[in-house]
């Protein structure tokens, strides 16, 4: 800075010597001069002293704006770096989510659900009071169960619940499972691979009971290993079983195959099936079929074959449904051939039913998913402004247990029923019915074995 005053000072030293060469009779003299120019010089120099001290000022100025810039660019960087580091924490922390119960995902493909359900049954059962059979009132908890299930790392899954209805402790679903793009292996105890009826959860069943053929037949939960194939409106299941874990003897064996065909149709959903099953039993076994009158609170079978001998059985069986808007319908048909040993005749046994339900409140559909039906989610729950769904149900219901010389009886089944969901996850249900018998297995005091009974029950239940 100080070299800018030097420079001014010479220039004006230069101006001052040169004056007085220029001077004329009629300038000011060179005394006027000289102090003129000091004048000058002092106003310069002042100027010159001003302009340093600006230039000083901006200059600090500069370097304390760029050093704040560089603060404030340090500070951003911190704080990138931390948002990056809490976002990979909060990536790596497990989440919650509330799915009927909380639903616990980790990192890595990790998850945990506790799920649960319970079923308390009521109502009654009316005969003809000269069979001695044991009707009137009855009631139990038709289900009461507890288990987790979720995923594991690597495709893995697993599930395992009891069932403690009653005091009696049974294990229900118990399995591990791999999924790999469009397949899935299942290894443990689980339902076969039979009937859209069998594979639907007793949560969204549209009575009270499954269909006659489904118990009567035997279906139930059995270890063993499956696969099911599911693309687009394809699915494909097929499995190899021993026995339930209550009865395992390993001397028996199974294996069952299904095939579904389920395309949309605009709006509409449609649901073709088919499915087979052999099960080999072992050697001098004997086998017997029956069923109640509708519901599980009744230990009385008003039709029944009674045991006999019998050395395999092959099933086949037939299903189909539609789900549109409020409506929907459902068939299914199942053939039960039973080999016996020697030169006895082989039976065949026959179940089915046919039904249609339709929604009473608006917006309101039955559930369907994966080949079977699903939940149903009312449009306006109660809670949120509305009455839940309300759905009414009729089905007819036979099961043919009389073949080959012997005479288990005829089931004609006539039900309907009123099924109200507050919530997505609870429900009332009334259910009445009307079976007609041939060949029951009591018979009244005149010997009749063709007559009606009468069934009325009703249902709460809660699931998680």
């Amino acid at each position: 800075m100080k070299s800018h005053s030097l420079l001014l000072a010479a220039t004006a030293l230069s101006a001052f010597v040169a004056a007085p060469a220029q001077a004329d009779d009629r300038q000011p003299s060179s005394a006027e001069q000289l102090a003129e120019l000091r004048e000058q010089m002092a106003a310069l120099m002042a100027r010159v002293d001003q302009l340093e001290s600006e230039l000083e000022q901006a200059e600090a100025q500069a370097q304390a704006a760029s050093a704040t810039a560089a603060e404030a660019n340090a500070a951003a960087a911190a704080a990138s770096e931390t948002a990056l580091a809490a976002r990979e924490t909060a990536e790596k922390a497990p989440s919650i989510a509330f799915k009927g119960s909380p639903e616990i995902k980790g990192s890595g493909g990790w998850s945990f659900k506790p799920r649960g359900r319970l079923q308390y049954d009521t109502g009654f059962v009316n005969a003809p009071s000269s069979t001695g059979a044991d009707d009137g009132w009855g009631t139990n908890v038709r289900r009461a169960r507890l288990g987790v299930q979720g995923d594991m790392p690597g495709g893995f899954g697993y599930k395992f619940e009891v069932d403690v209805a009653n005091s009696d402790v049974a294990v229900t679903d118990a399995l591990i499972s791999y999924e790999s793009g469009d397949v899935e292996i299942s290894v443990g105890q689980f339902n076969n691979f039979q009937s859209l009826e069998e594979l639907t959860s007793s949560l969204h069943t549209s009575f009270i009971e499954r269909a006659a053929f489904t118990d009567a037949f035997g279906f139930i939960r059995r270890v063993g290993v499956g696969a099911t194939y599911s693309k687009g409106d394809v699915l494909v299941q097929a499995g190899l079983f021993s026995d339930n874990m209550d009865e395992l003897s390993n001397k028996e064996w199974s294996a069952d195959g299904r095939v579904v065909f389920m395309p949309k149709l605009g709006n509409a959903q449609l649901h073709l099936g088919g499915s087979i099953h052999y099960r080999e039993l072992e050697d001098g076994a004997t086998t017997r079929y029956r069923q109640r009158p509708l519901v599980a609170f009744t230990d009385e079978r008003f039709i029944n074959t009674d045991r006999f001998s019998a050395d395999s059985e092959f099933m086949y069986g037939l299903e189909g449904a539609l789900v549109s808007g409020p409506f929907h319908a459902a068939v299914e048909g199942h053939w039960n051939k039973v080999s016996r040993p020697g030169m006895l005749a082989d039976p065949t046994f026959f179940g089915g039913y046919a039904e249609v339900g339709y929604f009473l409140t608006k917006g309101d559909t039955r559930g369907y998913k994966g080949g079977t039906f699903d939940r149903t989610k009312p449009a306006n729950p109660v809670g949120n402004g509305g009455i839940g769904s309300i759905q009414l149900n009729a089905r007819y219901d036979r099961l043919d247990l009389s073949d080959a010389g012997i005479i288990g009886g005829i089931q004609d089944g006539y039900y309907l029923s009123l099924v109200w969901k507050p919530s997505d996850y609870t429900m009332l249900l009334a259910n009445y019915g009307k079976l007609d018998y041939s060949d029951a297995v009591f018979p009244t005091v005149a010997g009749d074995t063709d007559y009606s009974v009468d069934v009325f029950g009703m249902r709460a239940q809660i699931d998680f």
